[in-house]
């Protein structure tokens, strides 16, 4: 294996180490366990609200972070140390899960949102990697690559998790709630195993501008950078429309993964079907997110990421109106399609509107819009859910109609969200790919000189 191949297969195998959290944990085993087990005996649109409020927390907190880490990583050359320190800030929290005590939803709460941190701030990190590892005709094939072996690599854990789950005796663990805290701390080793494969054979380029005067120095150049690019990114007039276009669309994306589960459990789904439609997302997933990067490379990447928001607005719709489980499969098939080639199209996109030479400070901004639009979402179904429920529950209301309610509200919180796909796809429409080509090449020129 060559060095950049070894560079390449390093890169994606962060997306192999890290999708076991995203899979058995945010979108898997965490919202059903909270459910059942943290939260037992709430009512179901306030567990919804509770997880969806601790998601958007957490997520305000990467947000607010992105910008900063990706300034400071590029003005000190620490891309690789500063995902080593979040990844295993994740990795340790993910363990920590563990830990928890049935009742204990605060903690629960607090645990898997310093998960959540790591997780998304390493990721800044990957993202901003990126660039260095794959050439310009690359790009969309190298990350839709990271994507398949996320899914693939995220799915064979979750597989392993689910047939502990459904058979703990086979695995020598007392019941299934045991074998969902075993299953934490597996995704904890596997992610922070797998990690090492990224630290040893992903190199990292010093920028030209980098610095590594040590100390605390480089933060405070990193706050002057982070400064400098917001000033720029106002006049950036192609990359501020992919950003705010990224902003909504991916909002919807983000939010479906994390409150997929939930719904479906609001629904009055059984949870071994939801676990098994988020088996066939992954499964599915692996091929297509690996054909969507062919597709960017040898086709169109903007008409590869119009057809993904269609099929979302149309999942979205069918969703709202979706009464029995084999529907959730079927929904679960076309997800898989597309989940990862929106992500991978729209990383790889991204990178032919930015100077290459500071890749970490504008990916920075780019996650920080992910994370503010993953606020937004979650929050938006917990708080559309309570106030339908709270307009439509008559006094002394019997139980089934409460069910019944409670079903009425979640299907209006999920329906929300079909606006952020249209606004998303209404704004990528304005970019203009080659005005923001021109406009990046001008900056790159003008920071080198």
């Amino acid at each position: 294996m060559t060095e950049k191949n070894k560079a390449v297969w390093g890169w994606a195998a962060y997306d192999w180490a890290n999708s076991a959290f995203a899979t058995t944990v945010m979108a898997g085993f965490f919202p059903i366990f909270f459910k059942q087990y943290w939260s037992a005996g709430a009512d179901v649109n306030t567990s919804t609200a509770q997880l969806a409020f601790g998601n958007s927390i957490a997520s305000l907190l990467v947000a607010l972070m992105a910008p900063i880490l990706g300034a400071i990583a590029d003005k000190g050359t620490k891309k690789k140390k500063f995902l080593i320190l979040f990844a295993y800030l994740g990795v340790l929290m993910t363990a920590g899960l563990f830990l928890v005590q049935q009742g204990s939803w605060e903690w629960a709460i607090f645990v898997y949102a310093m998960g959540i941190i790591g997780f998304s701030g390493a990721n800044v990190f990957y993202d901003s990697l990126l660039p260095s590892v794959a050439g310009k005709q690359r790009i969309d094939y190298v990350s839709g690559l990271g994507f398949a072996m996320g899914y693939l690599g995220g799915g064979l854990l979750f597989l392993i998790n689910v047939l502990m789950t459904q058979m703990p005796e086979a695995f020598g663990l007392a019941d299934s709630a045991q074998a969902v805290r075993i299953s934490f701390l597996t995704v904890a080793v596997w992610w922070g195993g797998f990690t090492i494969l990224t630290i040893i054979w992903v190199p990292e380029l010093k920028a030209s501008t980098a610095t590594d005067s040590g100390g605390f120095s480089y933060i405070t150049e990193g706050f002057q950078q982070f400064y400098s690019t917001f000033k720029k990114i106002r006049h950036l007039k192609m990359v501020f429309l992919f950003l705010m276009a990224y902003w909504f669309y991916i909002d919807g994306v983000d939010t479906i993964i994390r409150m997929a589960v939930d719904y479906g459990m609001s629904l009055g789904f059984e949870s071994g079907d939801l676990i098994k439609a988020l088996l066939i997302t992954q499964f599915v997933g692996f091929p297509a997110a690996w054909i969507f990067g062919k597709l960017g490379q040898d086709w169109s990447v903007r008409k590869s990421i119009y057809i993904a928001l269609g099929v979302y607005i149309f999942v979205t719709i069918w969703g709202v109106r979706m009464t029995q489980r084999h529907e959730f499969y079927i929904l679960a098939i076309i997800i898989g399609l597309v989940q990862g080639g929106i992500q991978a199209l729209s990383r790889s996109y991204y990178s032919r509107l930015i100077p290459r030479n500071q890749a970490g400070e504008f990916y920075g901004f780019y996650n920080m819009l992910g994370k503010f639009a993953a606020i937004i979402g979650p929050a938006l179904i917990g708080t559309v859910g309570l106030l339908v429920r709270r307009i439509l529950t008559p006094p002394n209301a019997s139980e089934q109609q409460l069910f019944e309610i409670g079903q009425t509200a979640s299907r209006w919180g999920i329906g929300s969200v079909l606006i952020l796909f249209i606004i998303g796809g209404i704004l990528f429409y304005l970019v203009d790919e080659e005005k923001g080509i021109k406009e990046a090449e001008y900056l790159e020129l003008n920071a080198e000189s």
